[in-house]
């Protein structure tokens, strides 16, 4: 069986655009069921914002008390399918105290397992020293944080129609994101920080080599260190519909280090390619295994009998 640890639901008393699916867990529950899909972790990469690039909507203008009555209304949905879904609780990771404590208060609760937040806000990527307090607290407390790209990625404006800032500008915004956070050292100064990046990672896996050239001296020094290690400590889901996505990510980061997720829903029709790309990447038995649930279960602190083997 498989855990999916990249969906989303949008819970009954918020607008929210998207698909019919976002708002008929049921019928999402089944389908999934149906796959081989046990047990899946919801949220909301906006909390009770939108994910249309909409140029008037600014989802970071949501108080701590907004997003805390938000992730209150995921918990519901959680409370109504316990044996099918948990939930990670949102936070704008440049927000202030409150919007930190309330996150950390969430966490506590079984039905929380995790923290999503977006790989940029407003154009500014993860490794801004305002991102401090909360790579702090998240290493304290050493719950898993889904990078997930925003509403708006950095250069949207530049790509034009939908389709183009919805599957290459987010794709490249966790890219780009996870090579700030690895340039800067984040993980070096966080050791218990677990992100685990949507979209496959975006292209991280490929740019090992090219994260070191970036730290080194202009002068052709030895680097102070090597991104490049940092790298290995990433987890992925496998929510990039590519087989060299997935081939470069087991490559480089390990079984271990890649965990199933399918961004479904909205994207439900990517359920059953998802499923397949996995199931046919020619791992072994233990790393199919891993893929599919162990993993999720060892970094979400998940029950194992959720997760009998594929």
């Amino acid at each position: 069986m498989f855990i999916d640890i990249h969906g989303h639901l949008s819970p009954p008393g918020e607008k929210g655009g998207g698909p019919p699916s976002l708002r008929d867990p049921e019928a999402v529950i089944d389908h999934k069921r149906a796959l081989g899909i046990g047990l899946t972790v919801i949220g909301s990469p906006v909390g009770a914002g939108v994910m249309l690039p909409l140029p008037d909507i600014d989802n970071y203008r949501q108080s701590a008390d907004a997003v805390r009555a938000h992730n209150e209304l995921m918990a519901g949905l959680v409370d109504q399918y316990p044996d099918s879904l948990r939930t990670y609780a949102y936070l704008d990771p440049f927000g202030d105290e409150r919007m930190l404590s309330q996150a950390r208060d969430l966490v506590g609760d079984w039905r929380f397992v995790g923290l999503v937040v977006n790989s940029s806000i407003n154009g500014e990527y993860l490794s801004s020293p305002r991102a401090e307090q909360f790579f702090a607290m998240a290493d304290e407390m050493a719950v898993p944080v889904l990078m997930h790209p925003p509403a708006r990625p950095v250069g949207a404006d530049s790509l034009g129609e939908f389709g183009m800032v919805e599957h290459i500008g987010r794709f490249n915004d966790v890219t780009a994101g996870l090579a700030a956070i690895l340039r800067g050292g984040v993980l070096d100064r966080y050791p218990n920080l677990a992100l685990v990046a949507a979209a496959g990672g975006g292209a991280i896996a490929q740019l090992a080599e090219k994260l070191d050239l970036a730290a080194a001296p202009r002068d052709g020094g030895e680097p102070s260190s090597r991104p490049s290690e940092a790298l290995r400590r990433i987890h992925v889901d496998t929510s990039c519909p590519s087989a060299h996505n997935i081939a470069a990510n087991i490559a480089v980061l390990g079984a271990d280090h890649v965990l199933f997720g399918t961004d479904a829903p909205p994207l439900m029709a990517a359920l059953e390619p998802i499923v397949g790309l996995v199931s046919g990447a020619g791992l072994t038995p233990a790393e199919l295994e891993r893929v599919a649930c162990r993993n999720a279960t060892e970094l979400y602190g998940l029950e194992p009998t959720f997760a009998p083997a594929p």
